[in-house]
């Protein structure tokens, strides 16, 4: 969509029930875990969306024979990764950081490219763990080219992650793939988004990888093969939050269908913090509830671990009838735009009082109204999807780019205006 989209206004208690999309972090380690098995595998619950499409064009530009019918993905059998070809990254952090250490696979060179915001974000670190390695690479960020030799030596190598979790997974994922396998020393300030990490373990052990992650800051993953299986992807949880959310700005009571009873996604963490702003949440057979308050309290939450929620906890906060403080996430000012930034720029555009520290945001009640110039979303979904809940207790906020939200969630205008109804 190209012209603003006017926020639905809730004029009354939103009550509902969802189902969200697949989990994207879920689904593209499934997806290249599978592609690296190098035999027949399926990924069902993949979300149509533009990561995921974003992942599957990256593995059948390394020469995966890949087919998709709606939420399945199919994987044949194939005898190893091809060079040749040009991945398109887009904005897809899990592409851009996950793909390279699989295309030093390749018997060829690889080139990579994205969206313009693309090109600003890290990749030093995993390119410079590549070359460590034994790869050639031309270039230190978006654009470059990774001229795969069919293979890698791997073993150690010591890295600075403390810009982004991705920087280790990608490194473990296909580490097993390597002639040594290997082993990742991160040495720097404490690692963003642990539980990613986590994630990313649990998944290499499901498909019978070897890893050990019993020394802090360090991970080793031994080589060989990976198991060619079938995936199933939970739902997204950080994408259900904004709905879970929905129920809180406006008092009231949202249930997201098919919440797992233990989950390594980070994005659980929205029930703790919705908690501490005064609402109830039940788990229960049909999923997970949320009902929302009278009035909203403000939260003090450390988001470090779960750093992708800070755009729908800050929208609660600016709605909230105390004084909030979000900190731990100075690395989002990394993500899809400067986080912290657009956040504290278009809350106040409403008239919200919101001051940047160096590792979050400080965020008072004040009346929030909208003006002539719509929410800016920064292409960043997370953002567009922050304006979308302003807008439900706020009359008249439109956005100026709702379409950004295909990223994770695909059509979420449709399935907003259904939450409403």
């Amino acid at each position: 969509m190209t012209a603003p989209w006017p926020a639905p206004h809730a004029a009354a208690p939103v009550c509902g029930r969802v189902s969200v999309p697949g989990s994207k972090s879920v689904t593209n380690r499934a997806l290249l875990l599978a592609a690296l098995s190098g035999g027949r595998a399926t990924v069902s619950g993949a979300p149509a969306s533009r990561d995921t499409a974003l992942m599957v064009g990256a593995l059948r530009a390394l020469g995966v024979p890949i087919e998709v019918d709606g939420e399945r993905v199919e994987f044949a059998g194939h005898d190893g990764l091809r060079g040749g070809g040009s991945v398109d990254c887009g904005l897809a952090g899990t592409v851009m950081r996950f793909v390279p250490p699989a295309a030093a696979l390749a018997d060829g060179p690889v080139t990579f490219d994205g969206d313009p915001r693309a090109r600003e974000r890290p990749m030093g670190t995993v390119l410079d763990a590549l070359r460590a390695l034994g790869a050639r690479v031309d270039g230190a960020t978006l654009p470059f080219v990774l001229h795969g030799t069919g293979g890698l030596s791997g073993g150690d190598v010591v890295i600075d992650a403390s810009a982004s979790s991705q920087f280790v997974s990608g490194l473990l994922l296909s580490g097993a793939r390597y002639d040594k396998g290997v082993t990742v020393h991160h040495d720097g300030k404490p690692v963003p988004s642990l539980p990613h990490i986590e994630m990313t373990v649990a998944m290499l052990r499901e498909a019978g990888v070897e890893v050990d992650d019993a020394e802090p800051d360090t991970w080793r993953v031994s080589p060989g093969p990976i198991t060619a299986r079938h995936w199933a992807v939970e739902p997204d949880l950080s994408n259900a939050a904004v709905f879970l959310a929905a129920a809180a700005v406006t008092g009231g009571e949202v249930t997201v269908a098919g919440w797992p009873a233990d989950s390594t996604q980070p994005g659980s963490e929205i029930l703790s913090v919705l908690e501490q702003a005064g609402c109830t949440v039940t788990p229960g057979p049909d999923g997970m509830t949320v009902r929302g308050p009278a009035e909203l309290a403000g939260v003090d939450v450390d988001l470090h671990d779960a750093s992708e929620l800070t755009p729908t906890v800050a929208a609660v906060a600016a709605l909230a009838a105390g004084p909030s403080r979000i900190r731990g996430v100075a690395h989002i000012r990394g993500h899809e735009t400067d986080r912290l930034a657009a956040l504290a720029t278009e809350l106040t555009a409403l008239g919200g009082a919101v001051t940047e520290t160096p590792d979050g945001l400080e965020i008072r009640p004040a009346p929030l109204a909208a003006g002539d110039r719509a929410w800016g979303a920064y292409a960043d979904h997370r953002m567009a999807t922050a304006g979308a809940l302003v807008g439900l207790v706020v009359p008249g906020v439109t956005i100026d780019d709702i379409g950004c939200t295909a990223k994770t969630i695909p059509d979420f205008p449709a399935r907003w205006a259904a939450l409403l109804a």
